[in-house]
């Protein structure tokens, strides 16, 4: 191998390893998860959903809070601790990407079973408060917020509001009625501060025991709610 070649062959090895490096160490989101603890847990596939599709949503977290939809999410006392999943700088001062995913990897196994347990919350009260969950998550995360980093909600449930000021089987879903109540909501601060936030939901709607017409009128009050709470995006899956 000539000189010029061996020169050019260890500058790309470097080039290489430099990226792998970076791509150790990156800053990657600062999560939520809120599980819903009353008849939505209930079916087989709900259970199914959290662990098909919760660990690879918390791949690209740092950091994770908890939250369960009860009777009455924000005073619940069904609770589960965040998990920190990325390294301090304590644990890895140099920035090592072998240590941060060494951390990473055991930490990371703490976040199914938390979740999983807040699906089994005692009873707090009839009906599901879903806007309690999301306020108490957002309150979390706001504490923990790094303006570099991403934002990222995951939820399971129906999101069958029927507590306090929303209920969703009762809603006037016309188009000037949900804005109206979007608002009234907004006001009142029932709806959290999710500017910058991702949201992906899974369960939408899964009991669809109301009429079908309700369907995509309910989806378009979320998604009009969402948009009004700031979040960038809503996947309703």
């Amino acid at each position: 191998m000539t000189r010029h070649r061996l020169v050019a062959t260890l500058g790309a090895l470097l080039l290489v390893v430099t990226g792998v490096a970076g791509c150790g160490t990156e800053a990657r989101a600062v999560c939520g998860v809120i599980v819903d603890s009353t008849s939505y847990a209930e079916p087989a596939t709900s259970r199914g959903d959290l662990t098909s599709k919760l660990p690879a949503f918390a791949q690209n977290c740092d950091w994770i809070a908890f939250a369960a939809v009860t009777g009455s999410s924000e005073s619940s006392t069904c609770r589960q601790d965040p998990v920190a999943i990325a390294a301090t700088r304590a644990e890895n001062p140099n920035e090592n990407p072998v240590v941060e995913e060494r951390v990473r990897s055991h930490r990371i196994k703490e976040v199914l079973p938390r979740a999983a347990q807040l699906f089994d919350c005692p009873t707090e009260g009839q009906g599901s408060d879903v806007l309690g969950a999301l306020r108490y998550v957002v309150r979390q995360l706001g504490a923990q917020r790094q303006p570099d980093k991403a934002h990222e909600i995951i939820v399971f449930s129906d999101l069958i509001n029927n507590r306090g000021d929303l209920d969703i089987n009762k809603l006037d879903l016309s188009e000037g009625a949900r804005k109206q109540k979007i608002k009234e909501l907004r006001d009142a601060r029932l709806l959290p501060d999710m500017t910058g936030y991702s949201v992906v939901v899974h369960g939408f709607l899964r009991k669809k025991t109301s009429d079908p017409d309700r369907f995509p009128l309910l989806e378009a009050f979320w998604r009009e709610a969402f948009e009004s709470a700031g979040a960038t995006t809503a996947d309703l899956l």
